[in-house]
C-alpha cells in the first residue's frame, strides 16, 4: 500500500516537472518568435540597409594634380596636404545651422567659413561632403576627434589643396581650379572620363588649369575594401594606385610677366609678347588681375562682389577678351596690304595737306606732312595716306587681306575664352544688323578703317600675333602658352607638338619695306625718344585709339571726358630688327598718346628679353605714373633680379 502511494506521488512530481519544462519551452518559443518578429518585421528596413552596407566597397584614390611651371621651372601651381572639417548634410540628423553652431563650440568657424559653406551647398547635392573649415591645425584636429561621436555626418578629411605661389602674377594665364558644379558633373558623367573622376571634387575652371585638365588631372586609382555595417573599413582586399597628373611647362617667363604687371601699376590694359620664330607666348598680361587662391576653397560673397562689380573688371582677361580699335598700329599692315595687292608701290607719293575730304566729309589728319611715300607714311603716321588707301582698296579687299593675319579671327591660343573681335566686311554688316538701312555699307565707313578706327575691334593677342607674323617675314605660327609636359612618373620632359608655321606668301621685298618703315619710327618717328640709347635696333608703331567716337567737327579734349572715355594708348614692336626674337603688342586703357604710355612698357620688355636688362626701381616707379620715356636710373641684370627673387622667403 505504501509502495502504491509512493508511485502516485512520484507520478505527480513528474507531471509537475513536465509541465514546468513545457511551460519553459513555450515561453522560450514565444520569446524567440517575438525576437524574430522584431528583427524581421519591426526592424526589417533598418537591418536590411545595414546588411546592404556590410559588403565589399570600391574606394577611388584621387590622383595628385600635376604642377604648372614657367619656362624656367618656377612653380606657378602646386599642391599641399591639409586637414578639413566636412559636413554631409543628409547625414546630420538636424539642421545645418544647428550643426555648424555646435561645431563652432569645438573649433573656430568664422562668418566667412559659413558664407563659403552656404555657397557650396547651393551648388551641391545633399549627400555630398562639403568643407566647413579648411586647414585645421593639429590641435584642432585632436580637439574635434575627441568629440567626434557628438557629430554624425561631420568628419575630418585629409585633402590635397591647390595653391598658386605667385598669387596675382599670371593669374589670367594659369587660371584656377574650383569645386565641380552640377553642370560640370553632368557633363563628366556623360563622357568617357566619368570613371576617372570618381572621388574628384575639383576641376580646372579657367586658363591653363582648364585647357590642360586632361594632362593635369592624372588617373584615378582604386582600393577594394571590406567594410562593416557601420561603414568602417575592415580590411583592404586589393589596391591599384593612382597615377599623378603630368606637369606642364609654360612658355611664359614669370619674372618678365611680374615685371610687366608691376610696371602697369594701377592702370588698366593688356600686353602680349610672342617669339616670332615659333609662336611661344613670353608674357601674357591683363591688368588689373586677381588672386586665384580665392577661388580654390570656394570664394565668399564679399570677395566675389568686390571682383565682379569693380569698374576695372579684374576678372576680364583683356588679352583675349578685351577688344579695341588698333588705331595707327594698323598702318603697317595696311601698308603691306597696299604693296601685296598692287594698290601702291613703295615709291608712290601722295600729298598730305592735313586733312582729306570725301563725299562732303572732311577727315582730319592733324598737321600737314606734304609729300608722303610708304616709308614716310609709317614713320610720320600719315592719316591722309591711309584714308586714301582704304578708299582705293575697299572694305572687302581689306578684310580679305587682314583675315589670314588673324585679325577678327580666333587665333587658336591654348586657353579658353578667346573672343573673335570684329574685322568688318559687307557680309559682316548684313549679318550683324537687322534693318535694311543698317545693313548697307557706305563708302565713307571704309575711310576710317585705314587708320584702325571705325568698326575695327581686335584683341591684343591678335595684334601681337600679326606683329610676330610680320616680324617673321610672313610666316604665321599659332600662339601658344604651353611649351612642354613633364611625365609624372619618369620626370621626362617632352615638347608639346605645335602645327608648323604657315607661310602667307608675302614678297620679301614688301615685308622688308614695311619693317624698314617701322624701324624708322624708332629712329626718327614717334617712339624715338622712348627707344633712345637702346643697345639694339627695333621696329615699332605707336597708336592712339578712340574709346568713344568724336565727331568730325569736334576736337578731342581729354580733360572734358571721364576717365573711361579717353583715348587708349597702343604700341607694337619687334626686336632685334634684323633677326626678331620678340614681338610685342600693348595697350594702356584711357591713357592717351601711344608713345607716352604703351611704348615705354614695350621698351622695357624688349630690354629684358634682348639685352637681359631689368629696369631700376626709380624707372619702374616712373612707369607706373606714366611719366617715363627712355629708362632712368641704373639698370640691373635680369639674372641678378631673378636670383634675388628666388632667394627671397
Amino acid at each position: 500500500m505504501t509502495e502504491i502511494r509512493n508511485a502516485e506521488a512520484e507520478l505527480v512530481r513528474f507531471r509537475v516537472r513536465l509541465g514546468a519544462v513545457g511551460l519553459a519551452v513555450l515561453v522560450a518559443s514565444g520569446l524567440l518568435a517575438w525576437r524574430l518578429y522584431h528583427l524581421q518585421v519591426l526592424r526589417h528596413d533598418e537591418l536590411a540597409q545595414r546588411a546592404e552596407t556590410n559588403r565589399t566597397a570600391v574606394v577611388p584614390i584621387v590622383p595628385h594634380r600635376g604642377e604648372i611651371l614657367d619656362r624656367n621651372g618656377v612653380v606657378l601651381a602646386t599642391n599641399y596636404k591639409a586637414y578639413t572639417l566636412e559636413i554631409t548634410p543628409s547625414r546630420l540628423g538636424r539642421s545645418t545651422d544647428e550643426a555648424i553652431d555646435a561645431i563652432a563650440q569645438v573649433v573656430e568657424v568664422t562668418p566667412r567659413d559659413r558664407r563659403r559653406f552656404k555657397r557650396l551647398q547651393e551648388d551641391s547635392r545633399n549627400f555630398e561632403s562639403l568643407p566647413i573649415r579648411m586647414r585645421l591645425s593639429d590641435e584642432e584636429v585632436a580637439r574635434f576627434a575627441a568629440q567626434r561621436y557628438r557629430f554624425p555626418g561631420v568628419e575630418i578629411k585629409a585633402r590635397l589643396f591647390r595653391t598658386y605661389p605667385m598669387g596675382e602674377t599670371g593669374a589670367h594665364v594659369v587660371g584656377y581650379i574650383g569645386r565641380i558644379n552640377q553642370k560640370e558633373k553632368e557633363r563628366i558623367d556623360d563622357s568617357d572620363d566619368a570613371p576617372n573622376y570618381r572621388g574628384t571634387d575639383y576641376i580646372g575652371k579657367l586658363g591653363v588649369e582648364a585647357s590642360y585638365e586632361h594632362m593635369l588631372h592624372g588617373t584615378t586609382g582604386v582600393e577594394q575594401m571590406e567594410t562593416s555595417a557601420g561603414g568602417y573599413a575592415v580590411r583592404r582586399l586589393a589596391s591599384h594606385p593612382s597615377t599623378p597628373g603630368d606637369s606642364v611647362r609654360l612658355s611664359i617667363d614669370i619674372q618678365l610677366q611680374k615685371l610687366v604687371e608691376e610696371m602697369y601699376g594701377e592702370r588698366r590694359g593688356a600686353l602680349v609678347a610672342i617669339d616670332p620664330s615659333n609662336g611661344e607666348i613670353l608674357a601674357f598680361v591683363s591688368k588689373p588681375t586677381y588672386d586665384p587662391n580665392l577661388f580654390v576653397e570656394g570664394i565668399d560673397h564679399e570677395s566675389w562682389d568686390e571682383l565682379n562689380n569693380s569698374l576695372d573688371k579684374p576678372l576680364l582677361n583683356r588679352a583675349i577678351r578685351g577688344t579695341y580699335p588698333p588705331g595707327s598700329t594698323y598702318k603697317p599692315f595696311m601698308a603691306l596690304a597696299a604693296l601685296e595687292t598692287g594698290k601702291r608701290t613703295a615709291g608712290t607719293t601722295i600729298m598730305d595737306g592735313g586733312s582729306w575730304t570725301f563725299g562732303g566729309h572732311t577727315f582730319r589728319s592733324g598737321h600737314a606732312l606734304g609729300a608722303v611715300d610708304l616709308h614716310r607714311s609709317i614713320v610720320k603716321s600719315s592719316n591722309v595716306y591711309y584714308y586714301m588707301l582704304a578708299n582705293d582698296m575697299g572694305v572687302n579687299l581689306i578684310h580679305d587681306f587682314m583675315k589670314p593675319l588673324g585679325f577678327g579671327q580666333v587665333t587658336g591660343v591654348d586657353i579658353p575664352g578667346e573672343t573673335r573681335g570684329i574685322l568688318p566686311s559687307t557680309d559682316w554688316k548684313r549679318a550683324t544688323y537687322r534693318k535694311p538701312e543698317q545693313q548697307k555699307w557706305y563708302a565713307g565707313e571704309t575711310i576710317s578703317l585705314g587708320i584702325g578706327q571705325g568698326y575695327n575691334n581686335f584683341t591684343m593677342l591678335q595684334l601681337a600675333s600679326a606683329t610676330a607674323t610680320l616680324a617673321a617675314g610672313g610666316v604665321r605660327h599659332v600662339p601658344h602658352l604651353v611649351k612642354a609636359r613633364q611625365d609624372a612618373m619618369s620626370q621626362q620632359v617632352a615638347e608639346v607638338a605645335q602645327p608648323p608655321g604657315q607661310n602667307l606668301g608675302y614678297k620679301p621685298a614688301n615685308v622688308d619695306a614695311v619693317k624698314r618703315g617701322m624701324v624708322g619710327v624708332t629712329l626718327e618717328g614717334t617712339s624715338r625718344g622712348v627707344m633712345a640709347g637702346a643697345p639694339y635696333l627695333s621696329g615699332g608703331k605707336t597708336g592712339t585709339a578712340q574709346a568713344v567716337t568724336i565727331g568730325q567737327k569736334s576736337r578731342y579734349n581729354a580733360a572734358r571726358l571721364s576717365e573711361y572715355q579717353r583715348d587708349h594708348s597702343l604700341y607694337i614692336a619687334f626686336a632685334p630688327a634684323d633677326n626678331p626674337r620678340i614681338a610685342v603688342a600693348a595697350i594702356v586703357e584711357n591713357a592717351g598718346f601711344g608713345a607716352a604710355h604703351a611704348a615705354p612698357l614695350v621698351r622695357r620688355v624688349m630690354d629684358y628679353w634682348v639685352s637681359g636688362v631689368y629696369p631700376s626701381e626709380a624707372d619702374i616707379a616712373a612707369l607706373q605714373r606714366g611719366a617715363a620715356t627712355a629708362p632712368i636710373g641704373t639698370p640691373r641684370r635680369v639674372a641678378d633680379v631673378v636670383q634675388q627673387t628666388l632667394a627671397a622667403p
